[in-house]
């Protein structure tokens, strides 16, 4: 309403403006959900898991010595490892292409196959921690660590048995 009260000068008229509320349908009573978004959300979700999952347990290298494969929960064929030991006297052969050697520990002993030249101090009778998989009785290594200074061993102070890697080690230079 203007100020001199006249509804038609503005055009609307009081019964022009119906705000009573509409009936509603029993179509649009029921509420309408968002089922694609609910569907597309549950499998970002479900593929999220699976990814982390996998991702997680990919990371995981179960740490064993050579004695207790197949003994220790962890430590069975066909999953990615870090295998301790010793290099064996006598046992290491480099064709250029891949370097094999056998490790011990613990009295077992484990043939090693490991791609490329493992480099730096690398030789027999010194401990290492070989990274990979064990398949058919032969470990196929990717990565070698060599034990050497204090720098390993700070860095895994829980990973080296000093006494079997040391027996090991001395026996295997007399």
């Amino acid at each position: 309403m203007n100020q001199t009260g006249n509804d038609d000068e503005i055009g609307t008229s009081a019964d022009s403006l119906d705000l009573s509320p509409r009936p509603v349908s029993a179509r649009q009573r029921r509420k309408r959900r968002p089922w694609p978004a609910i569907i597309v959300l549950l499998l970002v979700v479900v593929s999220g898991g699976v990814v982390l999952t996998k991702f997680l347990t990919s990371a995981i290298d179960y740490y064993c010595n050579v004695d207790e494969i197949g003994a220790k929960s962890g430590c069975e064929p066909g999953r990615r490892l870090r295998i301790q030991g010793v290099v064996d006297e006598g046992t290491v052969k480099n064709d250029g292409v891949t370097t094999k050697f056998n490790m011990s520990f613990g009295g077992e002993s484990l043939p090693v196959t490991y791609d490329g030249e493992p480099g730096g101090i690398f030789k027999e009778c010194i401990p290492v921690v070989v990274h990979g998989i064990l398949n058919d009785g032969v470990f196929l290594g990717d990565r070698v660590e060599v034990k050497h200074s204090n720098e390993y061993e700070a860095e895994n102070p829980d990973r080296v048995d000093d006494e079997v890697a040391t027996a090991e080690g001395t026996a295997c230079l007399q």
